[in-house]
């Protein structure tokens, strides 16, 4: 009891406020440790290869008003990088989101923000911060690495097929979506009665990496622009749709690619459906993406991926949740008359549980199985564990 009031005073204390209440400062933060129990070579975005190994996080959120028109948000990180273990020997600190929102009516119809900050292509960005994800890795279109490299074109369609049977090689290939996508651009969103709507561009595609997030990294020459439109028919359900379109390959791609071409020409485009249901202590999310890679000396490749996720509050401190994910991929000629698929298959379950201690503190642990449609299996059982504070 004595940590919590503790925190609590922190909690209270951790702002500055102009006399008059025109100008307010908060400042928040969360840490995190994470342990990781693997069976096999890592998935999804998880780069260390230990059986074993932990990965801690600190967060710090600074929010900014000038009255009610202006905002301003910043989110810093210390860790091992933006992805468990990526930057594991050296650690990482850097500052994923910043941005300015200008709100010129108090009802939020339109709002207008520039900056870095997540993606407005589906509904699972809401949530993939520590506190409100109820399981620890994302869902399988945000994390799943597919046979798709940003950063060189494959030498043929052969070369391309040949990346079914390997590892993933996390440092080349990506995701549909890269986690909450945090690239830099410009975006307006508001709500209209039961109506709600978000269009943003970006200096980067939904698959890019975290290190061209940052626009003094990747520049504009080859914007993507994105967008959905949300219905709330009722209290309980939430119903959205989602398209995207732009570049996903580097200029560092440039020099693989075929004569006469440019990185701006293969376009990653994708459309995404989104619902959600709550209804007392149950709520349920669902998500489906279809995304096409214009592929050099390949052509369309197309991919589908989903999940199904159900929480339900047992208590106010205990929850239980459970995710269904699936991934299909298209057939691409194979060069010799016929049809294959250009990756392979794969399903995963996870199943998770968390306590909320206090308002301040919580753990979570969770299981996964998956499994891909092929003799190379990467990891087929994961156990995680997290704790966050909170203050």
């Amino acid at each position: 009891m004595a940590a919590q009031e503790v925190l609590d005073r922190l909690d209270d204390s951790l702002f500055v406020q102009s006399a008059d209440g025109t100008f307010r400062l908060d400042l928040s933060g969360r840490f995190d440790l994470e342990g990781y129990s693997l069976d096999g070579l890592p998935p999804g975005l998880i780069y260390p290869t230990d059986s074993f190994f932990f990965n801690p996080r600190f967060s710090l959120f600074l929010d900014a008003n000038l009255g009610p028109q202006l905002h301003a948000f910043v989110q810093s990180r210390a860790d091992r990088g933006f992805d468990p273990g990526l930057k594991r020997s050296t650690g990482d600190m850097r500052l994923d989101e910043y941005l300015i929102r200008w709100t010129p009516r108090e009802e939020g119809r339109y709002n207008l923000q520039a900056g870095k900050f997540a993606t407005v292509v589906g509904r699972w960005v809401d949530r993939h911060l520590s506190w409100e994800n109820p399981f620890i890795t994302a869902p399988v279109p945000y994390e799943n690495v597919i046979a798709v490299s940003d950063k060189s074109a494959p030498p043929s369609i052969a070369g391309m097929l040949s990346r079914r049977d390997l590892a993933d090689r996390k440092t080349l290939w990506g995701p549909l979506v890269w986690g909450p996508s945090y690239a830099s651009g410009l975006s307006t969103f508001g709500r209209i009665d039961q109506f709600d709507y978000a269009f943003e561009v970006k200096n980067a595609s939904l698959s890019s990496r975290s290190s061209v997030w940052d626009a003094s990294n990747h520049g504009w020459s080859n914007p993507t622009v994105s967008g959905r439109l949300g219905i709330r028919p009722s209290a309980s359900w939430n119903f959205g749709t989602s398209l995207s379109q732009g570049a996903y390959l580097q200029p560092i791609a440039q020099s693989t690619l075929p004569r006469g071409t440019d990185v701006g020409d293969f376009l990653q485009s994708t459309v995404a459906v989104d619902a959600s249901f709550a209804w007392r202590h149950l709520q349920i999310w669902s998500e489906v993406f279809i995304s096409q890679f214009e592929i050099p000396s390949v052509g369309d490749a197309n991919t589908l991926a989903y999940f199904v996720e159900a929480k339900y509050a047992f208590s106010p401190q205990f929850f239980g949740v459970l995710r269904w994910n699936q991934q299909y991929f298209g057939d691409v000629a194979n060069g010799k008359g016929q049809q294959e698929p250009w990756d392979r298959d794969l399903w995963k379950v996870d199943v998770a549980a968390g306590w909320r201690f206090t308002q301040h503190l919580q753990t979570k642990l969770q299981y996964s199985y998956s499994h891909q449609d092929s003799f190379l299996q990467q990891v087929e059982n994961l156990v995680a564990a997290q704790i966050t504070l909170k203050f």
